[in-house]
């Protein structure tokens, strides 16, 4: 299998990607679906807007730096990647406070309707979100309803008013049918709200030819923008004129700097913005997605199936499938960028793999998991990695006491 990745690797046309990223030296990053690792151009971009914009410019780089002007820059490098015209899409906030925005502002759409329907599976703060929004309205304006995955066309009615949805599963990386279940979705007369966390960066996306609604997603997982970087929002250009979000902020206003006493909103995306952008941290997002101009997402994704059947591959040369089964969907078209594997000792041996220089994750109650970042990640990777886990795995490691004290962040 070592032969065979090395072949791999050498045929890679992707490969080049990796010097765009400061991995640490003996580690292999299995983790970028969770925190994407530092792009050597977000790190000089953070110097230089700490040091000389910041520090020698001062307030001067609202306008000499165009500081004012990145959440909507931001959103002019993702919308190839989400499949959108650039000017329905914005980056602000974090993924709860936009889906807070985008629910409430499709209810006010929706009159007389008031079901939200979400996966029973779905990432909790999606559910919270909606619970929280439950108990500000009532439930007589906003009803929560969760179904299983596999329920969710029959759930589908002339009553729903929002369908929420995670397009993959951040558990098992099972991916839904967007274009699909939207459309089915519309025949009922349903909006739909899409979570990209899982997919943006990894997955070929078409909001537009989906005729998505909404959909809100992360940029500091597979887009690398840093722990904490600005989320973004869509809002499909046939919702810009009757929706209205709630959080009024007056980066939202149809002209911020008159400073006038009423709310106008924008006449676009950006009045979904609310208080001022957070230079620094945008500032190196943007230096993060200008790396995607010249990178071809299908090639991402064909990348990300074939490390993610090498990886199977490998488990099973090495005898590990059995002791460590796998929670995703066999079929690799049907699953995200990821591997879950189950064994009631999933923290623990995550952490006995971490000791050995591969960092993957734990998610509650029992899953290993392992994101592939096609533009830094090698099929060498993840032979190694596998044969560290084999090891573990024989000499069960990962009972040992240092393994099994859950820390606050799993």
């Amino acid at each position: 299998m070592f032969e065979e990745a090395r072949r791999r690797d050498q045929q890679d046309s992707m490969a080049d990607k990796r010097a765009l990223f400061a991995l640490p030296e003996n580690c292999i990053y299995l983790d970028g679906n969770s925190l994407g690792p530092l792009p050597v151009a977000a790190k000089a971009r953070a110097t230089e807007v700490v040091e000389q914009q910041w520090g020698n410019d001062l307030i001067t780089s609202w306008n000499k730096h165009s500081w004012i002007t990145l959440p909507q820059r931001c959103g002019e490098h993702l919308a190839p990647l989400l499949g959108a015209k650039a000017d329905q899409v914005i980056c602000c906030d974090s993924i709860s406070v936009n889906l807070f925005k985008l629910l409430c502002g499709a209810l006010a759409l929706q009159h007389g309707r008031t079901k939200i329907i979400t996966t029973t599976d779905n990432f909790p703060t999606d559910v919270y979100i909606v619970q929280g929004i439950q108990q500000l309205l009532g439930e007589e304006r906003c009803q929560l309803i969760t179904v299983d995955e596999t329920e969710i066309e029959a759930a589908l009615n002339d009553d729903v008013a929002i369908l929420l949805l995670t397009q993959v599963n951040f558990r098992t990386g099972n991916v839904l049918n967007m274009a699909k279940l939207t459309e089915m979705a519309h025949q009922h007369g349903i909006l739909t709200v899409w979570d990209l966390a899982h997919s943006a960066g990894v997955l070929p996306l078409e909001l537009d030819n989906c005729q998505v609604d909404f959909a809100v997603g992360c940029t500091y997982k597979y887009l690398n923008g840093g722990p904490g970087a600005p989320a973004f929002m869509y809002v499909a250009e046939r919702h810009e004129n009757a929706f209205i979000q709630p959080i009024t902020g007056w980066m939202g206003h149809a002209t911020p700097f008159t400073f006038s006493s009423s709310y106008t909103p924008h006449q676009s995306v950006s009045q979904s913005l609310t208080g001022t952008p957070s230079v620094i941290s945008m500032s190196v997002l943007e230096a993060s997605l200008e790396m995607w101009s010249d990178v071809d997402i299908h090639q991402v994704r064909q990348k990300s199936i074939e490390l993610g059947e090498f990886m199977l591959n490998c488990m099973q040369h090495l005898q590990l499938t059995d002791t460590l089964p796998l929670a995703s969907p066999l079929n690799p078209n049907q699953r995200g960028s990821q591997l879950a594997f189950k064994h009631d000792h999933a923290y623990a041996i995550c952490q006995a793999w971490i000791a050995e220089g591969v960092i993957a994750d734990f998610r509650a109650p029992n899953i290993l998991r392992v994101g592939f970042a096609p533009l830094y990640i090698s099929f060498q990777d993840i032979w190694t990695a596998c044969e560290a886990l084999q090891k573990i795995m024989q000499e069960k490691t990962y009972l040992q006491p240092e393994y099994q004290k859950k820390q606050t962040v799993t």
